[in-house]
């Protein structure tokens, strides 16, 4: 396993992240999770040498016990039964009090992210995860205009100097890289997770020359688009109740991925073998992503994504060959038209 250094906070991490929202069964997003067979995935990361794992105070949530946080819990007792927590790099996030997925434009941050529920949120996910201090806490959605605001910028500092948090980062809205760009200039946060993929090219314009300039770590999260990446996915693929993907590839959406998909088929050879190794390889070959964190619930799945970071980049090129095979889309607005107006940049 390669690794890289994680923007200004130092910290190196291993190419290849481990995603964990899909880890723990979590109904109305990825469902069917094991939790014994997910805890073998994460053993097998480490062993590969996998060091950055990244989750998040909701996924796995239980709205039946809002005390439990299964995805914490389950790295937690990896963390306790393994001994490894000195040796990984832990990310978790504070979610939106308001539970909205995206924060839409003119959103007022005391309904998202006032004071005291920025200190729960880190309180909860430090139980969760069993630790006396998270490496990386990110806010989990954001408005730029947040900015604004002194309160988050107190309560984050308060934290940091408690010694719960080390570092800050925000993980942005879907789809919008440049969402963020004036809040870097606070100073105050390290990293920024963003969706990006070869379907998904837009971090390269803005975000990318920014970040690297600055010094920000960028982690980029949906590697493999939903799986629509993975090259699994054909016309026939059935999805498990609540699985949010029955949603994300539905109808015309799902018959458009499997002419990509096919055409992206192409270009596989001596450079790279299966879909999803071209899909982690093409993001790797940019110099200003620190890590990818594909969710790799299976061992084999750790097996294979790990065995990708071994330093070697896609030619010139085959690059770009791949800036052609760009899909912009946007499941939200693709779902709503009418909510382009106040989402998009």
């Amino acid at each position: 396993m390669q690794y890289r250094t994680l923007g200004k906070t130092g910290l190196k991490v291993s190419e290849i992240g481990y995603g964990t929202w899909g880890l723990a069964d979590d109904p109305g997003s990825w469902t069917g999770a094991d939790p014994s067979e997910s805890l073998r995935s994460l053993y097998r990361y480490a062993e590969l040498g996998g060091n950055f794992i990244d989750t998040a105070w909701v996924y796995g949530f239980d709205f039946k016990d809002t005390t439990r946080h299964r995805s914490e819990e389950l790295i937690g007792k990896f963390l306790k039964e393994s001994g490894r927590r000195e040796k990984l790099v832990i990310a978790s996030k504070v979610p939106p009090k308001n539970f909205t997925w995206p924060a839409w434009k003119g959103s007022n941050i005391q309904d998202i992210f006032p004071n005291e529920h920025i200190e729960k949120c880190v309180d909860d996910s430090l139980k969760s995860l069993g630790v006396d201090a998270i490496d990386l806490m990110q806010f989990h959605v954001w408005q730029d205009d947040f900015v604004s605001n002194d309160g988050w910028k107190d309560t984050i500092l308060k934290i940091t100097r408690s010694g719960k948090v080390k570092h800050w980062g925000i993980s942005i809205n879907d789809y919008q890289p440049s969402n963020c760009l004036r809040t870097l200039e606070t100073g105050l946060i390290a990293t920024i997770q963003t969706i990006f993929n070869i379907f998904h090219q837009k971090p390269t314009e803005k975000l990318f020359p920014y970040a690297k300039e600055r010094n920000i770590g960028i982690i980029a999260r949906v590697p493999l688009d939903e799986g629509g990446l993975s090259g699994t996915i054909t016309l026939d693929t059935k999805f498990a109740d609540g699985d949010m993907r029955q949603n994300y590839f539905a109808a015309e959406r799902r018959t458009e991925l499997v002419r990509r998909v096919d055409e992206l088929k192409k270009l596989l050879g001596s450079e790279a073998y299966t879909i999803s190794e071209l899909a982690l390889r093409y993001i790797l070959s940019f110099d200003a992503v620190s890590t990818a964190i594909p969710g790799m619930r299976k061992e084999k799945h750790a097996e294979a994504n790990g065995g990708v970071s071994d330093g070697r980049k896609l030619s010139e090129q085959l690059m770009a060959l791949l800036k052609n095979h760009s899909w912009e889309r946007n499941f939200y607005v693709d779902r709503d038209p009418s909510m382009a107006p106040t989402y998009l940049e």
